[in-house]
């Protein structure tokens, strides 16, 4: 990225010793989420309006927050700023160095919240070798609207000049590395090992029909994933109460 950035982070060292638990599993290397904010957000909104530092104490779980500003988790390279790979590389390398985690892939999750959700499908896929699970909420898989749109395009949230910045070359999304049906098909043709993916989505929220394409997409693949909707719209209640069912999804085993 090329500058200094900020992120947020909840770690559960201090948690006290129970009785009849080891010294050893309390202090094992702890399993890590990667877990990025929506459109419009900061590396503050988990901290501030969701229960994430309560479920990090329950879970025993290092929770990593930062920033997307606006730009989907993507690399854009005539700026210069490479968030695609701060997020899959750099900074799962920098918190390991500096914290006690976890480097099994299996322990290693990202997920997020709608701009967020299709970060962590983007960037869980491009950087499968590091992530073992996905979650993603109310995800903006937009590259299903935005593909071939034409100049004049405006969805009362951005227009073309935006999303062609920050998506590239609409015409030649498909079948990028910013599709994600792209990334599972490569992932297929290479024999490599695909993150399980948990989504869920409100009834009621407007991202509804791209997370039915993929969820729809993932099942004719026969990929590993879990999805849901229940009643919801796009906003924090829905996200209170998924994360917690996503976390005890990826944390089958209680631990």
């Amino acid at each position: 990225m090329r500058r200094e950035l900020t992120f947020s982070a909840l770690l559960p060292l201090d948690s006290p010793e129970l009785p009849g638990q080891s010294v050893e599993q309390v202090k094992k290397p702890m399993k890590s989420l990667y877990l990025l904010n929506g459109f419009s957000g900061s590396h503050s909104d988990w901290n501030s309006f969701s229960r994430i530092r309560e479920l990090s104490d329950k879970y025993n779980i290092a929770v990593f927050m930062p920033a997307g500003e606006n730009r989907f988790y993507l690399d854009d390279e005539d700026r210069g700023e490479l968030f695609g790979e701060y997020i899959g590389v750099e900074l799962v390398e920098f918190t390991r160095q500096m914290f006690p985690l976890s480097k099994d892939r299996d322990d290693t999750m990202i997920g997020g919240l709608s701009m967020g959700g299709y970060g962590a499908i983007r960037n869980g896929l491009k950087y499968a070798e590091r992530f073992g699970k996905i979650i993603a909420l109310s995800s903006a898989l937009i590259p299903y609207k935005i593909a071939n749109i034409a100049d004049d395009y405006y969805d009362g949230i951005a227009g073309y000049p935006y999303y062609r910045s920050v998506f590239g070359d609409l015409d030649h999304l498909l079948g990028s590395d910013k599709d994600p049906e792209a990334l599972i098909l490569r992932l297929i043709e290479k024999q490599a090992d695909i993150p399980s993916i948990y989504m869920a989505c409100g009834i009621d929220d407007f991202l509804l029909d791209v997370n039915r394409s993929f969820q729809q997409f993932l099942q004719a693949e026969k990929i590993d994933h879990t999805y849901k909707e229940s009643s919801g719209t796009h906003n924090w209640d829905f996200w209170n109460e998924t994360i917690v069912d996503a976390l005890e999804w990826a944390l089958g085993d209680g631990s």
